[in-house]
């Protein structure tokens, strides 16, 4: 008996999948909860805005390590093992966060961060689809990537909330964040996760990089290479946008780059829903023209119209175009990847997305040292732009008739378990 077979025999319908969705929740909420402080920490300590980017990338870092790891550990010992340490690394990091006085303990806490974005974007995503029936499979990949753009969206909305009212919000953000994860981890000890079955403990013992079984890289390739760009344009407008939103706009205020950043992961939420019925080929297609056209609009921001609705537009559309590509790339491993090699996929996909969602913004960060904000913040965009457009030529003709059929056959398999 596979581990699909045991979840529907438990009757858990959504439930539990929904409960393994709010620890996936907790974990974002706090990875991006910092994000409205950059600019207060940085005036404070004194740091530069190539710093200010390894803070960031230190966060990458943790959640790169852990994906190289955690997604085989998952798949062979079962989800606790990974998904119950990594939610309580998110409490630690909330604690470090509550008491930093200095870059140090940002790096710390950031990287600690990273590590329970890895557990979760494993493990938790998928406990997600494992927990719930065989026949809500699409539905699970749903709810597993809106729980995580929900989580980011959500975090710099309630720290911008409270750095408008408070002189220092430091202490009442990540007070705040500590029981919110805190609530994540006893969730996590608490799902019905079943353990592998023998065949998958049993398998090679080796360490290898994740990946999907060799005949379903394609797919994999096909959601990298729309969620990578996505993801990347979310890591600038987080790590840098409150510096764009006042050396460009003019506008320093940390609850307007907090809603602007909650705006954009609402925007990958919603999209997602609302677009939720059209074709995972569609979803690809959109993920790359939005990438693009936000592009487009960033590198207006910086030159000609350097307006709070122009870089807002342009956040959006970052959000628009993670929050589809993530769907797609998602999808594409919940409904043709077995169940045996499904977190480490989701590692894989996610390793190639935060790779270069690391090194564009740091680079840009040091570049905006060396030359100016204004001519970094457009060379990233010009950088980004026309990756997001290779990427839409080629995913496009790779997937003509490839991914039509993939999608025929998966509907037929669907109708039949229904």
């Amino acid at each position: 008996m596979g581990a699909d077979d045991t979840v529907d025999r438990a009757g858990t319908g959504l439930g539990w999948s929904v409960a393994a969705a709010g620890t996936v929740t907790a974990v974002f909420a706090l990875s991006n909860a910092p994000t409205p402080l950059y600019v207060r920490w940085q005036d404070e300590w004194g740091f530069s805005s190539g710093l200010l980017t390894v803070i960031f990338a230190a966060y990458i870092a943790g959640l790169i390590a852990t994906l190289l790891v955690a997604g085989r550990i998952a798949d062979r010992h079962g989800r606790r093992v990974v998904l119950v340490p990594g939610v309580l690394l998110a409490v630690l990091s909330s604690v470090l966060f509550l008491l930093a006085q200095d870059v140090a303990w940002l790096l710390i806490a950031r990287f600690l961060a990273g590590v329970a974005v890895g557990a979760a974007v494993t493990a938790g995503m998928a406990a997600v689809v494992d927990l719930a029936p065989a026949r809500s499979r699409r539905r699970a990949s749903l709810l597993a990537s809106t729980a995580m753009v929900f989580g980011a969206g959500l975090g710099p909305l309630v720290t911008g909330l409270l750095a408008r009212s408070l002189d220092r919000p430091q202490v009442a953000v990540f007070a705040i964040m500590t029981v919110v994860t805190a609530t994540g981890a006893i969730l996590a000890a608490l799902l019905p996760l079943t353990h592998p079955t023998p065949a998958a403990q049993d398998s090679e013992r080796r360490w290898r990089f994740p990946s999907p079984p060799p005949e379903r890289r394609r797919e994999l390739a096909w959601g990298i290479a729309t969620f990578a760009p996505g993801i990347t344009a979310t890591s600038f407008v987080l790590s840098l946008g409150p510096s764009v939103l006042y050396e460009a706009v003019g506008v320093a205020d940390p609850f307007l780059a907090g809603v602007i950043a909650c705006a954009m992961f609402l925007a990958a939420t919603g999209v997602q829903f609302a677009l939720a019925h059209l074709s995972t080929r569609t979803h690809l297609l959109l993920s790359s023209l939005a990438a693009i056209t936000g592009m487009v609009l960033l590198g207006l921001t910086v030159t000609v119209l350097p307006t709070v609705v122009m870089l807002t537009v342009a956040a959006l559309l970052a959000g628009i175009a993670q929050g589809l590509g993530q769907l797609a790339g998602l999808t594409l491993i919940a409904t043709r990847i077995p169940t045996a090699r499904r977190a480490e996929s989701n590692a894989a996909l996610n390793i190639a997305g935060y790779i270069p969602a690391a090194l564009l913004p740091v680079a840009t960060g040091y570049l905006a040292d060396a030359t100016g904000l204004h001519a970094a913040v457009l060379a990233f965009a010009g950088v980004l732009g026309l990756t997001a457009t290779i990427a839409l030529i080629a995913v496009r003709a790779h997937t003509s008739t490839h991914l039509r059929d993939d999608e025929a056959g998966s509907d037929s398999t669907e109708r039949s378990r229904r």
